[in-house]
């Protein structure tokens, strides 16, 4: 079995989680709305990441909605000792499958609790704060508002840390003066390196960094180029992308997803990969002609 604790742990919400963890977001059905196709499977997938040491794990209500949460109570409730489940608020899903904002502090706070609800907890350890906007693409404004209301559930016990999702650097000193910021996550990978700064200067100030989409947005001629080098050192593009993230700072925290065990185990063993400075600068090279 891998060994993911050689990647490394790193504190989130005042404790310690290895930086290889699982995101949910694939356990519902296509386009991420109603039930999946095998729920059994993806109670295994579940069950068999917390057995190969997975200690952190990311979901929403808005997933499915509520089918994902379900799926994770099913599954691991009564959650193991460790485990810190994170889960984000900011939308609501329409019955057509649409992706609404739900932006407003008693949006926010109703959110919250329906997450406590499904997933069975009386308090939840992270809860992001969603901003939405342009798909994956943060826009300015001020987030006092929203992030307050979320403090103020943090102040009552609901949740343990307050973290921010597809938001800017600015928008993360405005939440930082009103309270400590659990982590960021945001869209980020080999090639979309636009929040370089902004990982080197969370890392300074020991706030998690959480990329999703690893391989999301790559031209054909990027992924060839992964693909190739991929295929030089035996393995896939996912855990090569992956690597490369782990490698890029020591505050980036992993929640590669999938609702196939093979995926999951493949996903899992980029923990293990030990990349040589070639290997980095031909990988970094890859992003460079796009940030250029």
């Amino acid at each position: 079995m891998t060994d993911i604790a050689k990647a490394g742990v790193y504190p989130i919400a005042g404790r310690s989680v290895k930086r290889m963890g699982y995101g949910a977001m694939q356990l519902a059905g296509p386009g991420v709305f109603g039930p999946p196709k095998d729920r059994d499977q993806c109670i295994a997938v579940l069950r068999e990441a917390i057995e190969s040491g997975v200690d952190h794990i990311d979901t929403s209500d808005f997933y499915g909605p509520h089918v994902v949460n379900e799926i994770i109570k099913e599954a691991l409730h009564p959650y193991p000792k460790g485990l810190v489940l994170v889960s984000k608020v900011g939308a609501v899903r329409g019955s057509d499958a649409s992706w609404n904002p739900a932006q407003t502090p008693a949006e926010l706070v109703t959110g919250v609790h329906d997450n406590l609800q499904r997933l069975g907890v009386e308090t939840i350890d992270v809860v992001n704060l969603r901003i939405t906007g342009a798909v994956h693409h943060p826009t300015e404004g001020s987030i006092a508002e929203r992030f307050g209301a979320l403090v103020e559930l943090k102040r009552q016990g609901k949740v343990r840390g307050v973290g921010l999702s597809n938001v800017t650097a600015a928008q993360v000193a405005e939440a930082r003066e009103i309270d400590e910021v659990a982590c960021v996550q945001n869209l980020y990978n080999l090639v979309h390196r636009g929040d370089d700064p902004l990982v080197d200067a969370l890392a300074t100030a020991g706030i998690p960094y959480v990329p999703f989409f690893p391989l999301g947005g790559f031209s054909p001629i990027q992924s060839q180029v992964l693909s190739d080098i991929a295929t030089e050192l035996d393995k896939t593009p996912m855990q090569l992308a992956l690597a490369w993230l782990l490698h890029r700072a020591p505050n980036i925290l992993l929640i590669p997803g999938t609702s196939s065990l093979g995926h999951l185990r493949e996903n899992l063993a980029a923990a293990e990969i030990e990349l040589s400075a070639e290997t980095l600068a031909r990988l970094d090279a890859i992003g460079a002609k796009v940030t250029a």
